[in-house]
């Protein structure tokens, strides 16, 4: 896992040929080229590059989809699922942006912040 500036803005980065197992917490962006299997909570973006690869939970302010969503997603503001995206479970978000030659399989509720069940 590597902390990188772009364009002053700092991000981590988990790189091709790395694994983690467990559960990420991110105050800043998040590139992932490698494989996650567990959870990322992210208070920014996060991008899965074409090799990255998560099996798990995700919940961020953004996504950026290039590479394989396997599980839940759930994005405060916007997901978009590019043409090398695939994404295969439930996607929760604002607002969605499905490039053509994408894949997509399973559930997408859209319209509002996601929200926790209410108790009545």
């Amino acid at each position: 896992m590597a902390n990188e500036k772009q364009g002053g803005m700092l991000f981590n980065a988990l790189t091709a040929g790395s694994k983690i197992v467990g559960t990420i917490t991110a105050d800043s962006d998040y590139r992932i080229d490698g494989l996650i299997e567990g959870d990322l909570n992210c208070s920014g973006k996060v991008v899965i590059g074409e090799a990255g690869r998560i099996k798990g939970t995700v919940v961020c302010q953004n996504a950026e989809i290039l590479g394989l969503m396997d599980g839940k997603i759930s994005c405060q503001q916007q997901l978009s699922l590019r043409a090398s995206g695939k994404v295969h479970g439930e996607v929760q978000t604002k607002t969605l942006i499905v490039e053509p030659g994408a894949i997509f399989n399973g559930t997408c509720s859209m319209g509002g912040a996601p929200t926790s069940e209410k108790k009545a």
